[in-house]
């Protein structure tokens, strides 16, 4: 057995047809059907059930695939480590997180990352949540912060802080006269302006919404945190805010909200199959030590109206 045999077997049951696999594969159709004969009668099994429109993975194709697709990430993460300490002399950790996060969490965690960690050398990917989870499974990133829940069977982490959620209102509006915390009573048919598809703060907003019966601003979707924020000061509308991007901001207040589900979890995932166990859970507790300095010292600031 080889590792093209491999590269062969996942690229057909990525793509669902033999010709695009060999196209993929750089090799002629009828050469990958040869292998993955010969790999069928060294294992003694079919891998694949083939019919004129369609093939499909045989019981035992779908066990053996997801054990290649492992042997094939470890593969990759030697070329990848040995690429770099080839090039640099340096190990390298590449960390992916999403966008409604890395703005406030990493400027941060940088300095004392590279106070705790001066022979690593730290990469940085800011994309959304499922585009960070594809290139995690996929070996283009070492590790990801994600919004929980992460449900993927390739993937290990832990949780590392629970980050309130405030609700952004310009200073003169009149649910800043109610008091703090906001029962949840003032949301209630109130309109909130949130976030473009494709963003895991979306969801949960969406969520939170239905269950205090608010709804969304229809008229407008964002594409940033800031600017949501812009549109809170401009009096367009409210919103809701993670704790962390709650800056002091003339013209806006953050008021908390006295509801345990106000809130998301955050937690920095990797691959079952990484050889960085120790450097990952070392990076869970600087990043868990930062985020409680943010959230419990008083760095982020204090959403209390002032009248």
């Amino acid at each position: 057995m080889k590792l093209r045999d491999l590269e062969y077997l996942v690229a057909i049951a990525d793509q669902g047809n033999f010709h695009r696999a060999a196209d993929i594969c750089g090799v002629s159709q009828p050469t990958l059907s040869a292998q993955i004969r010969k790999l069928e009668d060294e294992l003694g099994l079919p891998l694949f059930e083939r019919s004129p429109r369609k093939i499909t993975l045989t019981q035992a194709g779908t066990l053996i695939l997801a054990r290649a697709r492992r042997i094939l990430d470890e593969v990759s993460q030697i070329r990848v480590e040995a690429d770099h300490l080839r090039e640099t002399g340096t190990p390298s950790l590449h960390l992916g997180v999403f966008p409604t996060l890395g703005p406030y969490l990493l400027p941060h965690t940088i300095p004392r990352f590279r106070k705790r960690f001066p022979g690593v050398e730290l990469l940085l990917t800011e994309e959304k949540s499922s585009s960070l989870i594809r290139k995690l499974v996929g070996g283009q990133i070492d590790a990801a912060l994600l919004a929980l829940p992460v449900h993927d069977s390739h993937l290990t982490g832990r949780v590392l802080f629970e980050e309130p959620f405030r609700l952004a209102v310009a200073s003169d509006h009149p649910v800043t006269r109610q008091g703090t915390p906001l029962g949840l009573d003032a949301l209630a048919g109130q309109s909130l302006m949130l976030l473009e598809k494709g963003h895991c703060l979306r969801e949960q907003a969406l969520e939170l919404c239905r269950e205090v019966g608010a709804h969304e601003f229809e008229d407008f979707r964002a594409t940033s945190l800031e600017t949501l924020r812009q549109m809170v000061m401009a009096g367009v509308g409210m919103t809701l805010l993670p704790a962390l991007a709650c800056r002091q901001t003339e013209g806006m207040v953050a008021l908390p909200v006295a509801s345990a589900r106000f809130h998301r979890r955050i937690g920095l995932f990797w691959r079952k199959s990484t050889s960085q166990d120790r450097l990952m859970a070392s990076l869970a507790d600087l990043l868990t030590e930062v985020s409680a300095d943010l959230l419990d010292l008083g760095k982020s600031p204090d959403p209390s109206p002032r009248h």
